[in-house]
């Protein structure tokens, strides 16, 4: 489902190349949720962005659904993204005049879905993610937690093979975190959704089949304590994933235009 061999990566300072990820190896099974979990400057953004193609690594391979990741070019990983990855963001990066519905279909926009298929499978999503009576509303109408079941719903949308969450339970009260995380949970057991949910927080990771745990750039082993490298420059991991909350929050501003009209248009249909 998606291997990590021997995962190395560094960023250039200056002249001279600095550390942030080495001899990274796991593997997640299809249908586990597990967490990855480490602290600021431990690499996990820079790891997420690995594995969703937004950077090419150093050294090692990403395979997911058995293709490797890294040897595809910009526009094979555009594709693969909307058609196997889906993402969940600490800030929703929902599109505030579309409809909550809207919202979850837009993937499907991309894809050339038609309309109506569009609208079963996000209301269907929508209904078993506790929306059912709110999808016609628009993002500025609901609760940061009824924000985050909508992001939910969109990274379902496609069918991926993997969905990566990054601090899903970042921008909440600690009530609306363990609904968020009994909701994923609840996803992954009856529907067998692959989860890999990025955190700092050790009582979201401990909630979790099983923990990948970085320091320093390392994964971390029970009982060692890996030398420290260099502190991780998440400007860069944070820039990237930048990138894809922009595209899922309308890909740009052309893809946008077209993403409503085609929306507007299949309503008339």
């Amino acid at each position: 489902m998606l291997v990590v061999q021997q995962l190395s990566h560094s960023f250039l300072n200056g002249t001279e190349p600095t550390r942030v990820l080495i001899g990274i190896d796991f593997r997640v099974e299809r249908g586990e949720i597990v967490a990855l979990l480490g602290s600021s400057g431990s690499g996990k953004s820079t790891l997420l962005n690995l594995m969703a193609g937004l950077m090419k690594p150093t050294e090692g391979s990403i395979l997911i659904a058995d293709r490797k990741i890294e040897k595809m070019n910009e526009n094979e990983l555009a594709v693969f993204r909307r058609t196997h990855i889906g993402f969940i963001f600490q800030s929703y990066e929902l599109i505030p005049h579309l409809t909550v519905r809207e919202n979850v279909e837009l993937p499907l926009v991309f894809q050339g879905l038609k309309a109506k298929l569009r609208r079963e499978r996000a209301l269907t999503l929508l209904t078993r993610v506790g929306l059912a009576g709110k999808t016609e509303l628009f993002p500025s109408q609901l609760s940061g937690g009824q924000q985050q079941r909508v992001s939910i719903a969109r990274s379902l949308i496609t069918e991926p093979a993997v969905v990566f969450a990054d601090e899903p339970t970042g921008n909440l009260d600690t009530a609306t975190e363990s609904e968020i995380i009994d909701l994923l949970l609840e996803l992954n057991v009856n529907l067998g959704i692959t989860f890999v949910i990025v955190t700092h927080e050790h009582e979201v990771a401990k909630r979790t089949k099983r923990i990948i745990q970085l320091r320093d750039g390392r994964l971390v082993e029970p009982g060692s304590d890996p030398e420290p490298l260099a502190a991780e420059t998440d400007v860069a991991g944070a820039d990237a994933m930048g990138t894809v909350a922009a595209g899922h929050a309308g890909q740009n501003e052309e893809a946008d235009s077209g993403a409503d009209r085609r929306l507007r248009e299949g309503e008339k249909r």
